[in-house]
Parts: C-alpha cells; structure tokens; sequence
C-alpha cells in the first residue's frame, strides 16, 4: 500500500517553505501529485517525480501566482497562500476544485487567514493575499475542517508569536502533515481537545519523510473482497489508521486477520447496518461510498448518514441503474442531527439488500464514487463500461493494474482524458 494521495500534496506544499530540499517517499502514482508538481513548477520549484519518491527544491521560487489554467483541478491552490505569502509576500491562487461532492467554501479560510495579518480580496477567478507581517492569532473552528486546519499550520509555522488553533482536525493525514512540518523546525504541539499550539519559527528547512499508507485505499480493496465474497490482504497500512473501519466491518459480521504487516478480511454473510461519517476518530466520508456498495449485498436494511458533506451521493443513480434499492433523504436519519439537518441537502441513504446487481454503462463521477462503481462491476452480472476513469487515477495508485491482479478482467477500451 502506496502512501496517502491525501497526505502527499499536502506534504509538496510544505517543502516550499524549506530553505533545502524535501524528500518524500511511498508516493502514490496518482494524478494529483502531477498536478501539484506543475504548480509548484510554474512557481519556479524544481520538482523531481521519480518511482515513489517526490524531491522538491523551493530555492528558485520567483512567482506567488498559480497559474489560473490550475482553477478547479484539485483543493491545494488555497493551501499555497500561506507559504507563498511568506515566501513573496503577496500570492495569488486559483479557486479550489476536485471532487463534485458539494461546496467547497473557502470561508474557513478566509477567515484565518486574515486573524493572522492576511489582506484577501477575492476576485472572480480566484484569491488576491498580501500581507507584510504574519503574526500569530487565536482562532476557533466552527467545523473541524480538515482543509482549514492545514491552512493554519501551514501559515502559523512562521508566522511571528503563537496561533492557538481549537477545534481543529485531527485526521491522521493532519497529524502526518504536522509532523513533517516538526521534522523541517516548526514548534507544534497537539494538546487535548483538539488544539493545535504553534510557535513561530524564523526558518524551516527541508526534511524527509516516508508517507504511511492510504487508509482510504486500504478500507477501499477491503471491501472489494466482501463485496464479491472473496478475500483481500492489503499490505503497508497500519492497523491503527483502521480502527473503525475494522470495527464497522466487524459489526457486520466480517472476520479479520491482522498482523504488523497486513489486515486481511473475509465473511460468508454480512448483516445490515447504521453508519454515521464523523470527522476522525468517527467513520471516514471518504469510506462512504464503498460501504454503500457493500450494503447492497448485505441481507436487510442499512442506513448511511453523511454528516461532513453536503452532496457526497452523486453516484447512487447510476447504483440503482445497476439494481441497487437506494432511497435518499434530507432528513439525519440512523443517528444524531447533523449541521445539514435544517437543509434540502440529500444526506442520508437507505439500502435494502441483497440486490442482484448488473453491469451498466457509468461515467465516474468522482474519486471515491467511482472506486465504489469498479466494486459494483465487479459483483455484477455481466460487464460494465465505466468512463472517466481518469478521476480514479488521480486518487488511486494503478487502480486498474491492482484490480487486474485480484482476478477482475479490466480492458481500457480508450485512453481516458486528463484532467
């Protein structure tokens, strides 16, 4: 198992403010490192992208404008601004994009960084930042936002004096990220209840740092197995970035082997289940749509409550066309109200199982739905023809080569567009 695709970027942009090179390694072969690679590029960092290590040398760096052509492709534009205000002071970055799994507001963002001495002005294809001096803030999340948590350490590392952060995230890909920025000489402690202390430093340098294994990726294949009722092993993924999953899947009845080195699942009859998303240690959003997927194929009723975003059921029309029972609702069903309670958001979904599934014609949607459409495929009767596989390729490593290996007859009928 390949390191984080949600870890790695977020690692690319800290090496900008390195006064050496960074080093990063068990990169994934992912789209997402080749499109971050080609803002750092534009910025004037040389960028190495060689077999699983990623080398970034910041030193050259003579712009803080990402190119607008970057507008839309994936969310680490407004993860520059900080780095770049302290690298130029002044930055300019395209709006965010990625996955269609609802808004991506960059309020959160906004807002934090004008705490810390940031002038924002907004235009129609992006965010204008100047500032003359960083400086440290006290600041409160509404929301443990993943994304804004990063913007702050990422601009607090050398800002002047200290940024308390409450409420932040404490993903494991955020505690990685906080880590690697420890290892290049930022001053961050993680205390109780979710607050991030840092102390501003005059200087980081470059660092190294082996990426642990994608957790997403990981629960992803996991399920493929139970799905089609085989067996998966999945290798280099430490048992403690699945707790709940593990503990999800137990409760419907899968059994596990677990060592240092491999988590391996198995079950001949999956019971139905109720699932809230949380932010960490709650059961990952990005785990949703897999597990929708094997509801399908459980014998009962199971509910999915999605309580980070607002829209992360795109893909559950093509399931239905494919024969799965999948009913949407606005309302927070199988546990407890969430901030989208009061809202038309379609954010809970209800499975009736098991549902013979058949093969269908289906344009991927998104990272995560369309990893859930290849299991789909690969339990139902006849084949399927799935375009824009390119999303799965900007998120997964090889995906198709991995799926190949595990006995499914993958052919690419014609080159996918990037993105």
């Amino acid at each position: 198992m390949r390191g984080s695709k949600n870890a790695v970027t977020k690692h690319m942009v800290a090496a900008v403010m390195g006064s050496s090179p960074s080093t990063i390694l068990n990169c994934p072969e992912i789209g997402d490192i080749e499109i971050t690679a080609g803002m750092l590029r534009s910025l004037g960092c040389h960028v190495a992208v060689e077999g699983d290590s990623v080398v970034i040398e910041p030193h050259d760096i003579s712009s803080g404008r990402v190119p607008v052509s970057y507008g839309g492709l994936n969310r680490i534009p407004i993860l520059l601004v900080g780095p770049l205000l302290h690298r130029m002071g002044e930055a300019f970055v395209p709006l965010v994009g990625g996955d269609r799994i609802g808004a991506r507001p960059v309020d959160f963002h906004v807002r934090n960084l004008e705490a810390m001495g940031v002038e924002v002005h907004m235009t129609p294809e992006g965010l204008e930042a100047k500032a003359t001096r960083l400086h440290g803030a006290r600041i409160r999340l509404p929301f443990p936002s993943v994304g804004a948590t990063e913007t702050v350490l990422l601009t607090a590392v050398l800002a002047e004096g200290r940024t308390i952060l409450d409420n932040s995230a404490v993903e494991p890909e955020v505690i990685e990220l906080a880590l690697f920025l420890q290892r290049m000489g930022a001053r961050i402690e993680l205390r109780p209840d979710r607050r991030f202390v840092i102390e501003g430093v005059d200087r980081l340098q470059g660092a190294r740092h082996r990426l642990h294994g994608d957790r997403i990726e990981a629960f992803s294949y996991l399920v493929a197995g139970l799905v089609t009722g085989g067996e998966v092993r999945v290798h280099g993924c430490d048992q403690g970035r699945l707790v709940t999953a593990i503990s999800t899947l137990h409760r419907m009845g899968a059994r596990f082997e677990i060592t240092d080195d491999w988590v391996t699942a198995s079950a001949d009859d999956l019971r139905p289940a109720v699932v809230q998303t949380d932010t960490h240690p709650g059961f990952m959003t990005d785990w949703q749509s897999p597990l929708v997927v094997l509801f399908t194929q459980c014998r009962g009723m199971s509910v999915l409550h999605e309580t980070v975003y607002e829209d992360r059921f795109p893909y559950v029309t093509a399931l239905k066309e494919m024969g799965a029972e999948i009913e949407l609702f606005d309302a927070c069903l199988g546990g407890r109200d969430c901030r989208f309670i009061e809202s038309t958001a379609m954010h809970s979904a209800v499975v009736h199982g098991p549902s013979p599934l058949r093969g269908a014609e289906i344009t991927v949607p998104d990272i995560r739905g369309g990893f859930g459409y290849v299991i789909a495929a690969a339990a139902a009767e006849g084949p399927s023809l799935l375009h824009e596989v390119h999303h799965l390729e900007r998120g997964y490593h090889r995906p198709l080569e991995a799926f190949a290996n595990l006995g499914l007859t993958v052919t690419r009928v014609s080159a996918s567009p990037g993105p």
